[in-house]
């Protein structure tokens, strides 16, 4: 794999500002960090969506939110009505929640059909979807039979983690989930991917994207070792 431009690097982010303490004003120093770096998108809160594809308008960088966030335990109709609001608010990605109890339940149709109707209600309005996983929770069976079932219904991304369980984008997992996954799939990884270093550990896996709060540092870091 050729070695990555600092432009390059940058559209693997996507700049994360989902902490609960996050004020409005934090929230709008994140965006300014997004728009200064451009990267790939900006995975805001919900309520924030509107304002931020504002500010993003004119860019290259998505306005990204979450849907069924964090754990995923949200009706599939509570879920569809946050999707449809986030669309009519300007997000152009969604990263969903699977219902890990139902994952860890073995209900695989009630997972896919979950699943399923978050990507067909985004692909209709032209945005794309990232499925959260939560690995931390889940037993290998359970990620292969996830990436099967994303490839079936054809999400855009399987993403690790939400960033707040115990553990997130493990090397293990990573190369589990782009192995287990057909092409069309990307894979994102969430959480732990916080140094110039580990990216580039991941994007070697066949990471497209990452999930990270410390974008700004690891951007720097990269500029003064790769050049712009």
């Amino acid at each position: 794999m050729p070695s990555p431009t600092l432009a390059e690097l940058a559209k693997m982010f996507d700049h994360s500002l989902l902490q609960p303490v996050l004020t409005d004003a934090d929230l709008d120093r994140g965006l300014a960090v997004a728009i200064e770096y451009n990267v790939a998108s900006v995975c805001i809160k919900p309520y924030a969506v509107r304002r931020a594809s504002k500010l993003l308008a004119g860019t290259t960088i998505a306005a990204s939110t979450v849907i069924g966030f964090p754990h995923g335990g949200h009706l599939t109709r509570v879920k569809l009505y946050e999707s449809e609001q986030a669309l009519s608010d300007g997000a152009t990605e969604l990263d969903m929640v699977v219902n890990i109890g139902k994952v860890l339940s073995g209900e695989w149709n009630f997972v896919a059909d979950d699943v399923r109707a978050v990507v067909e209600v985004a692909h209709r309005n032209g945005a794309k979807v990232k499925v959260i996983f939560e690995n931390a929770y889940l037993k290998e069976e359970h990620k292969r039979e996830l990436c099967r079932i994303c490839g079936e219904v054809r999400a855009d991304w399987v993403k690790t983690s939400t960033g707040y369980a115990e553990s997130g984008a493990t090397t293990e997992d990573l190369k589990l989930m782009r192995e287990c996954s057909p092409s069309w799939v990307q894979v994102k990884a969430a959480g732990g991917v916080r140094t110039f270093e580990r990216l580039l550990e991941v994007r070697a896996i066949g990471v497209s994207r990452v999930g990270a709060t410390a974008t700004k540092q690891i951007l720097d870091d990269a500029k003064l070792k790769i050049g712009s």
